[in-house]
């Protein structure tokens, strides 16, 4: 691994490019590159090959405060889809891996992107069920999850954003999707900073 991609991991240089670090969190170059894209119920930063070190660095790295540079491009792509939000949600993650990390990087990216777009996060739910992480397992695992995998803390009314860091097979959204309509969603859309396999946004074209 070339050394200026060591620095990123440690906060020492741009997780973008590995480069120098002459803004906080993310170089003034990566950050123009920035830009979200959107399809039909979705918004996303790009495809995973591209935007990977984005998100491995605000998974894996500790590079919290890059949310906020993240969410400031998909808060303009769902600005323009002129979504009617309630309000902003994310996917949760389990305790351990909360434990591990420090925070759960999708709730980290919800609430900057709530405070960009100016509606409330709440953290509406909740995992009822422990399942291993979805890059360990193969595809068509990938995509039989346990239908009561999350629950809702509250009821909520109206249209809500969904946020996850990576789409992988679209299983876990359609899960947490699913558990936010029963809560009383009137209409979810989805946030993501990659997506692995563009076939999975095909139902929400």
């Amino acid at each position: 691994m070339p050394w200026g991609w060591i620095e990123a991991l440690l906060g020492h240089a741009c997780p973008g490019c590995g480069g120098p670090l002459d803004l906080p969190a993310l170089c003034g170059r990566c950050r123009a590159g920035l830009e979200a894209f959107s399809t039909g119920e979705m918004v996303y930063l790009g495809h995973y090959a591209r935007v990977g070190p984005l998100v491995r660095a605000l998974k894996y790295g500790r590079r919290e405060a890059l949310a906020r540079a993240l969410a400031e491009p998909l808060a303009r792509a769902v600005a323009a889809r002129g979504w009617r939000l309630q309000g902003v949600t994310a996917v949760p993650t389990l305790p351990h891996r909360l434990a591990l990390r420090g925070y759960n990087p999708p709730e980290v990216l919800a609430r900057a992107l709530a405070g960009a777009l100016g509606v409330p996060y709440r953290p509406v739910l909740f995992r009822r069920r422990y399942t291993p992480g979805q890059p360990t397992r193969g595809l068509k695992e990938r995509r039989f999850l346990p239908g009561d995998l999350f629950g809702a803390r509250v009821r909520v009314e109206g249209a809500w954003l969904l946020v996850d860091d990576v789409l992988t097979s679209g299983a876990t959204f359609l899960r947490a999707r699913g558990a936010l309509l029963e809560a009383g969603a009137a209409h979810v859309y989805g946030a993501f900073l990659a997506v692995r396999d563009p076939r999975a946004l095909g139902p929400y074209r």
